[in-house]
């Protein structure tokens, strides 16, 4: 939930007090949109391995006689894990962009694990953790690094990639496609095995991978805004490259959980089960203290009792002090004593139009889409507006909040949505105040900012966030674009399809958020209640988005049903066909011991829209 929410000051993107956290590290061996809106198992030793150099180059090779097989499966007898856990075949960097092209190419010569040219270094060094990138540059700005391994790769190959920061209904299992952008990790199928291949979440560079027939690509985008990052005499690790090898018994999803667990560089959170309310999909910004306080009292009226109360959530539209929006602080406290747990939306890095300029972030960020200039925000590297920064989330805390949804985050920051980004986050010519800072580690010290600011007792929500950097520091991840109480292809398109292959991040990096489920007189009911059902069943986070008028004793029985399953924790709901569709089906959960099937029809009678409404 993301532009929509600009348009409205103060306004928003788009549980329970955390647990201990516990750390998700697996054993590793060397080796109406808000955008519209707003314009109008566990790893095991020997699963991940480090091979030599020369290992790498003789890739097991099918049978000269063997006979074709189905397509994505490979004769007995050869592998299709990929040896990446070694120095690589190729290094080069660049040193800055020109318009979408990398230029400034610096060849490197290779001697031993270091890779070395015109004062510029690179080393690729197997270590106990995986194989660790580490960027020197003194004299010259850097703002691209690429890393080739020659290896083959099976053709009949099904392939998984991430996104670089919330879907958009994009993700699912492909061919190979070598020009695919595939952020932070991806995994292969071969029929029999999947193994996966990724980044660490303490990753200093915005990575993403390619995939084709004579091998593999890392790019590691260490860029300052849109220029080169000026390390000076600083070096800069930049990623840390693991590898997870599946084996017969394990299923897809249970491999790619395993990655996850294995890309994860800090202790992840765990909220426990996170259910309730928030206003966004019904009201679009529309809401006011007593509606607010009306939705919180529908929503504890629909819910078990016991310990684990419900959140009722504050999306974007509300400004303290004004007559819709009173006293935020009185607000919390009288959700708190209608027996749920206050939430709230904050835009961390909106500055108002009254900002020194010289606090705030480029327009030049925005590129040619100049209409996006009047989106002032802070630079985060400017220590007066990191104190700005800062000051919003503890307000939001101070007032009573329990939970704190932030959005907009990196599409201020960077200036580009993620599914405008491609294989070049961020545009070129421009930088930020601190030079010396890649864009990752600014992210990443904006999250740790926002955490330091809640403490430890308040469940952070992010969204349009990197996922894979807000690991350990948030509690929830908005893992999708946003679902709507307008049109149900949206909440198809966008909801159903992360829910499915962002899976495995759940419970790993973080509580799941696949976005709101919303009750309204516009979305017929019918898929409504599937969505509902899912997404109670699978665990995720379970927010709902009721209209008054749509609630009916049919929709109540389901809803209280709904939320029961949800402040239990689920029942483990997985994809069964998620190889075959990119809204799955299909599903199989985990009930009292038993396993049961389940079918969803998310088309409709009439189908899906290839129409996609704000």
């Amino acid at each position: 939930m993301s532009e929509a929410r600009a348009i409205i000051s103060g306004m928003k993107s788009n549980d329970r007090a955390p647990q201990a956290a516990e750390s998700c590290d697996g054993p590793l061996i060397a080796a109406l949109s808000r955008r519209s809106f707003l314009h109008s198992g566990a790893l095991t030793v020997g699963a991940i391995t480090a091979l030599s150099s020369a290992q790498a180059t003789e890739p097991n090779q099918a049978a000269p006689d063997a006979k074709p097989m189905h397509p994505g499966i490979v004769p007995a007898g050869t592998t299709s894990f990929l040896p990446l856990l070694r120095v690589p075949d190729g290094v080069s960097a660049f040193g800055r962009f020109e318009a979408t092209m990398p230029a400034g190419k610096i060849p490197f010569m290779r001697s031993r694990d270091q890779w070395t040219g015109a004062g510029v270094a690179v080393d690729t060094n197997v270590t106990h953790d995986g194989l660790e990138t580490v960027l020197t540059a003194p004299a010259f700005p850097i703002v691209l690094v690429h890393l080739r391994w020659q290896v083959s790769v099976k053709p009949h190959l099904r392939v998984l990639g991430d996104a670089w920061e919330r879907s958009y209904g994009d993700l699912g299992w492909r061919n190979l496609i070598p020009e695919r952008v595939m952020p932070w990790y991806f995994a292969t199928y071969d029929g029999q095995r999947c193994c996966g291949y990724g980044v660490k979440t303490d990753a200093r560079a915005l990575c993403f991978w390619q995939l084709d027939p004579e091998g593999v690509s890392l790019w590691l985008n260490v860029a300052n805004g849109g220029n080169g990052v000026e390390l000076s005499d600083r070096e800069l690790k930049m990623a840390t490259v693991v590898s997870h090898q599946g084996t017969d018994g394990e299923g897809p999803l249970e491999s790619v959980t395993a990655i996850c667990r294995g890309m994860c560089a800090r202790s992840s959170r765990k909220p426990g089960p996170v259910y309730g309310a928030n206003d966004w999909d019904y009201s679009y910004g529309r809401s006011t203290a007593k509606t607010i306080l009306r939705d919180t009292e529908t929503i504890v009226e629909l819910s078990p009792k016991g310990a684990n109360r419900p959140f009722s959530v504050i999306d974007g539209g509300w400004t303290n002090g004004t007559a819709a929006w009173p006293d935020m602080g009185d607000l919390a406290t009288s959700i708190k004593k209608r027996s749920a747990r206050p939430g709230i939306w904050i835009r961390p890095l909106e500055a108002t139009s009254n900002t020194a300029r010289s606090l705030l972030l480029p327009d030049a960020r925005f590129g040619d889409k100049t209409a996006r200039a009047p989106e002032l925000a802070y630079d985060p590297t400017i220590p007066e507006a990191r104190e700005k920064i800062g000051a919003k989330i503890t307000e939001a805390v101070g007032w009573g909040f329990e939970m704190v949804k932030h959005d907009f985050s990196t599409y201020d920051l960077l200036g580009q949505w993620g599914f405008e980004m491609g294989p070049q986050p961020t545009l070129g010519g421009w930088s930020l105040y601190d030079r010396s800072r890649t864009n990752a580690e600014v992210v990443s010290d904006l999250y740790e900012l926002l955490r330091q600011g809640a403490g430890q007792g308040v469940v952070i929500d992010g969204c349009n966030t990197i996922g894979h950097l807000g690991q350990g520091y948030f509690d929830l991840q908005r893992s999708g674009d946003d679902t709507s109480g307008r049109q149900w292809e949206r909440t198809r398109r966008m909801g159903v399809n992360t829910l499915a292959f962002r899976l495995p991040q759940h419970g790993t990096f973080f509580t799941l958020d696949a976005d709101l489920i919303a009750v309204t007189e516009a979305i017929p009911w019918g898929l409504s209640r599937q969505w509902l059902e899912l997404v109670a069943r699978s665990g995720t986070a379970t927010l709902l988005s009721i209209e008054p008028s749509a609630l009916q004793p049919e929709q109540r029985s389901a809803i209280r049903d709904a939320l029961q399953m949800a402040a239990a924790g689920g029942v483990s709901a997985r994809p069964t066909d998620w190889m075959e569709s990119s809204v799955p089906q299909h599903w199989r959960e985990l009930a009292g011991g038993a396993e049961r099937k389940r079918h969803y029809t998310w088309n409709g009678t009439e189908g899906a829209s290839p129409f996609l409404g704000p």
